[in-house]
């Protein structure tokens, strides 16, 4: 039998830890890199057990566990994506920096500052802020962070959606990144996004949709970045589709709740 030729997927990985309820970090990454045609790849820097609302355990890898993995992967796969997630130490912060220096210039760089999580939870060691901003967010394309993780990389609240362009603008500046400030914890009809890049400063709006128990819509939002990045779009064009697939997919989602008697399966449509 003749084995046909085909284009083989663009590859993308994932530097992240893994969630069990596979709502966030590694998991929701590989869902998103599959759904859109993406070969994924991961590098686990954690194992978390969490559900949506409730984090119950974290426990780091050793940092050379993580260093083997992202040295194989970069020998083995043509990676031409790198997304992070929850690092969550200092440690495992500069490992991701080093390794990613090795390579920079074969491949785009799409970093979430993984700080809190949905559920309030804290996800990230405060001694590790200062790796982040000094070795990893200046290799950066593009930096994801939603109202919380601003404020501590700027060390102040943004509260308002008129205070998200100005703190865009000066993430983008401070950073030498392009900037996608998320503003879905900010009240009102409208979920409202700002970007800044060497373009300027604009709002990306779509319906907020009803009230949804989620978790790990940040680390899905970069993911499909990644993915349009992947498949070579430029940034922006890559930023709008993976908003329409985030929304798409939060519109359709699946919810379990438990009752007296039994666990009931609900989906949103």
């Amino acid at each position: 039998m003749t084995k046909a030729l085909l284009s083989a997927p663009p590859v993308a990985l994932t530097i992240a830890g893994s969630d069990c309820s596979c709502g966030a970090g590694a998991q929701a990454d590989l869902k998103t890199f599959g759904a859109l045609g993406v070969y994924g790849l991961t590098a686990i820097t954690c194992i978390v057990s969490e559900v949506p609302g409730r984090v119950e355990l974290v426990a780091a890898v050793k940092p050379d566990v993580l260093r083997s993995q992202i040295r194989l992967l970069f020998q083995a796969y043509p990676v031409g994506v790198v997304k992070t997630g929850m690092l969550y130490s200092r440690a495992l912060v500069r490992v991701v920096s080093e390794e990613l220096a090795d390579h920079l210039g074969t491949f785009r760089l799409v970093v979430d500052p993984v700080m809190v999580a949905s559920s309030g939870d804290p996800l990230l060691k405060s001694d590790a802020v200062r790796a982040y901003e000094e070795e990893l967010l200046p290799l950066a394309d593009l930096i994801t962070p939603n109202l919380d993780e601003a404020t501590v990389l700027l060390g102040r609240k943004i509260t308002t959606r008129r205070a998200m362009l100005p703190a865009a603008r000066e993430l983008r500046e401070k950073f030498g990144a392009a900037v996608l400030l998320k503003g879905g914890h900010l009240r009102g009809r409208e979920a409202v996004d700002v970007l800044a890049s060497v373009g300027g400063e604009e709002e990306l709006i779509l319906p907020r949709l009803p009230q949804r128990e989620t978790h790990g819509t940040g680390c899905t939002l970069a993911a499909a970045v990644a993915a349009g990045l992947a498949h070579g779009r430029a940034l922006r064009p890559a930023i709008i589709a993976a908003k329409k697939y985030l929304h798409r997919s939060m519109a359709q989602q699946w919810e379990w709740r438990r009752g007296p008697n039994k666990t009931r399966a609900l989906r949103h449509l």
